[in-house]
């Protein structure tokens, strides 16, 4: 069997719409990894999240064109869970949940606390920002 259908097998069985590239090393060698998955995104299969994260995608039920599989802000939650970094709403967004606002934020902001992240977090044009304190 080749990798490539094993890891399409492996990717298909999980319930989670974000697959890390450590999920996958048992699989095979590194390089012949970064090769599989680099088709399966140049093919449309998959869908390049950060360095070593990837998303599924499904056809969308309008165009037909494949999408990423679940709403950004889920992929970007289940990406930071996964990779385990805690964060909480943004100011905008935990200003917004108790109500103080009825501005709704449009860029999707988390709070690190004193944590430095850099890993850029996007799908297409939305990307993941982050605040802190100082």
């Amino acid at each position: 069997m080749k990798l490539e259908s094993r890891v399409l097998r492996s990717i298909a069985r999980r319930q989670s719409v974000v697959v890390l590239r450590a999920e996958l090393a048992p699989l095979g060698s590194h390089a012949q990894l970064s090769r599989v998955l680099a088709k399966l995104v140049s093919d449309g299969a998959l869908v390049r999240v950060s360095r070593g994260v990837y998303a599924k995608t499904k056809p969308n039920r309008f165009t037909g064109k494949l999408a990423p599989a679940a709403p950004f802000e889920t992929i970007a939650a289940e990406t930071l869970r996964k990779l385990g970094i805690e964060v909480t709403p943004g100011t905008l967004a935990a200003d917004y949940n108790a109500g103080q606002t009825t501005q709704i934020p449009m860029a999707p902001v988390v709070h690190t606390g004193r944590r430095r992240i850099t890993r850029k977090i996007q799908v297409g044009s939305k990307r993941l920002l982050y605040e802190r304190d100082c």
